[in-house]
């Protein structure tokens, strides 16, 4: 009977340990990227002895516990709105390197660009790692990618009818952007040449008064033609390097009648002035994407991503971090396959399922009572036994 009560003990033991998973797993119901665990239960060890080789007197001492299992299966993705919230829809999970160089892993997607421009992560601040151009792990920094240079004009589209019974048209407010960012307003003169060569249009590239050089457009049924649809000029601004410009006329360019009222206008040009960073954001394939108040776009390093085999190569660290347990059943790579895609905007939340967590305290509690009768049984049965001496 002593020996019952020892086995009732260990039952309240380990349902003791169930009950403490379980509030481990509810309590973290809204952590982001937090994996649930379960936790194993055994049956403890057989005494007896054999016969021939059979087993006779075979008496159990009770339940044991073997270790907790993490799930990681996905957890909902939520909408943040924070371009720095990540997600990752698949098996990956993100790099962290600690101050003191160890490698973490997590899908906890909540960073930041800190103080340094260095990508880090929210409350802890490990680094989040990148993959470099040698395929080495880097840092992920925008220290160098804060402005954009802007970019020379090289071509300047227009739109518009240039009416053919017109004389002579002047477009304005033509935007050129130089190699040193400055914006210039340039002016196209247009003049009818129609009586020299039918369709042909002079056109006087002008600075202000100055005549920067002079082409000529040739339409033909109100179309302008192959080899004057695009016109190339040079033009050097007051103190600046020269700029070729290709003047598009090839797209939504006529020259139809239309009295002396023409609409050819300036439509766009390819240039942009210096500009400062406006936004960051991770594509799909979990690539750097920095956007400019100028509009232009650059690319940086491509998060570093890691997946495992097996459950059993992980282990909890806590701060929803995992670190390696088994190198050999670990892979590294990037986005992409069996890494997943990433998604910026998106938080994993916990993937606790609470009808499941409360099913399993139900079974729990069952457990722990009827241990508990065991022994409440057995201690009932050895005062029943001393009492025998006073009788």
């Amino acid at each position: 009977m002593i020996e019952s009560i020892y086995v009732g003990m260990t039952g309240l033991s380990s349902f003791s340990r169930g009950l403490r998973v379980i509030a481990n797993n509810t309590t973290n119901l809204n952590t982001p990227g937090f994996k649930g665990s379960s936790l194993r239960f055994a049956d403890a060890f057989y005494s007896g002895g054999s016969y021939s080789g059979r087993q006779f007197s075979q008496l159990g001492y009770g339940v044991s516990t073997t270790g907790t299992m993490l799930s990681f299966k996905p957890g909902e993705l939520r909408q943040t709105g924070n371009s720095m919230d990540l997600a990752i829809n698949g098996q990956g999970l993100f790099t962290l390197q600690g101050a003191d160089g160890k490698i973490t892993y997590t899908r906890a997607g909540q960073f930041q660009f800190n103080s340094e421009g260095i990508l880090v992560n929210q409350g802890t601040g490990e680094k989040v790692m990148g993959v470099g151009s040698n395929g080495a792990l880097t840092e992920i920094t925008i220290n160098d990618l804060k402005t954009n240079a802007g970019k020379t004009t090289t071509a300047v589209k227009f739109t518009g009818n240039l009416s053919s019974t017109g004389t002579e048209q002047t477009v304005n407010n033509v935007r050129v952007i130089d190699g040193a960012g400055g914006e210039h307003l340039l002016a196209l003169k247009f003049t009818n040449t129609n009586a020299t060569t039918a369709g042909s249009w002079q056109v006087d590239l002008m600075d202000g008064t100055t005549v920067v050089g002079t082409k000529q457009l040739i339409f033909q049924n109100g179309r302008p033609t192959v080899a004057t649809e695009k016109l190339s000029f040079t033009y050097t601004p007051a103190g600046q390097a020269a700029v070729p410009l290709t003047l598009d006329f090839s797209t939504d360019v006529t020259s139809f009648a239309s009295g002396t009222l023409s609409t050819l206008a300036f439509s766009s040009q390819d240039g942009a002035a210096p500009a400062d960073l406006s936004s960051a954001a991770f594509d799909a394939s979990g690539t750097l994407v920095l956007t400019y108040a100028n509009g232009q776009t650059a690319k940086g390093p491509r998060l570093s991503l890691g997946r495992f085999d097996t459950p059993d190569a992980v282990g909890a660290l806590g701060d929803n971090q995992f670190e390696v347990l088994d190198g050999s059943a670990w892979h590294t790579g990037v986005a992409g396959g069996n890494f997943g895609s990433v998604r910026s905007g998106y938080i994993e939340i916990s993937n606790v399922d609470l009808s499941q967590e409360f099913s399993d305290l139900v079974i729990m509690q069952r457990g722990y009572q009827a241990s508990s009768q065991v022994i409440s049984t057995a201690n009932e049965m050895l005062q029943e036994l001393f009492s025998m001496k006073s009788r």
